[in-house]
């Protein structure tokens, strides 16, 4: 299944809750470095991600926006 960049988004802020490297961050998200790059500015530049001696983690902010997320999730009809 296709994701949007809302999902893309979210799976980022879960895997940086606890502090990831960009390299992680790829991985798990299984993206390229470029996206990751692209959603990294965006989510930080929003607020909803900061950037800690190279490693991000989700802030208060960013996780808000996954409490919300989990709550629009099943209305978006995406399961994942």
């Amino acid at each position: 299944m296709r994701r949007n960049n809302m999902d893309i988004s979210a799976e980022l802020l879960y895997v940086a809750k606890n502090g990831a490297k960009k390299t992680h961050l790829v991985y798990k998200a299984n993206l390229n470095f470029a996206l990751v790059k692209k959603y990294l500015t965006r989510l930080t530049e929003n607020g909803l991600l900061e950037s800690v001696n190279g490693i991000f983690f989700t802030t208060d902010k960013g996780t808000k926006f996954l409490d919300q997320y989990e709550i629009m999730k099943p209305m978006s009809g995406t399961h994942g």
